[in-house]
């Protein structure tokens, strides 16, 4: 199943110059633990809630002056929309990351995180758990 499938097409964005104390209150208020810092369209970074607290709660760094471009990710792992579970799931694996923004070209599309890998996972086995369930005898 290409990821494409899988992804969630409203990734949460914002431009390099958003101030971190913004990328916080939009985590929480969208629910998300990053955002993906982009350029127009293309992804440029990444910063996650692990991000804001070891890069400026840990560095006790000002606040007031900290952007998302001072504590981003650079070196972005991007998945293809055709990439298939077990591909992104070995890119998450290789790279040590649990959130893969899935870009067309240099356009992101998407993002596709370990937590929806997982739910995917659990839904499937529960749909195998409903089929065993059902063909077996009664104790």
């Amino acid at each position: 199943m290409p990821i494409e499938d899988l992804a969630r097409s409203d990734a949460i964005t914002a431009p390099p110059e958003t101030p971190v104390t913004d990328l916080a209150t939009i985590m929480a208020e969208e629910k998300v633990g990053s955002v993906v810092i982009t350029n127009g369209n293309t992804p440029v970074g990444i910063v996650t809630d692990r991000d804001l607290t070891v890069r400026i709660l840990g560095e006790q760094a000002d606040l007031a002056s900290q952007t998302a471009e001072d504590v981003m990710t650079t070196d972005l792992c991007t998945a293809e929309p055709d990439a298939g579970f077990y591909e992104a799931a070995s890119l998450m694996a290789e790279h040590g990351v649990r959130r893969l923004p899935v870009c067309k070209g240099d356009s992101l599309v998407g993002i596709i995180t370990a937590d929806d890998m997982t739910e995917l996972l659990a839904d499937e086995q529960q749909h195998l758990g409903n089929i065993i369930r059902a063909q077996r005898p009664e104790y």
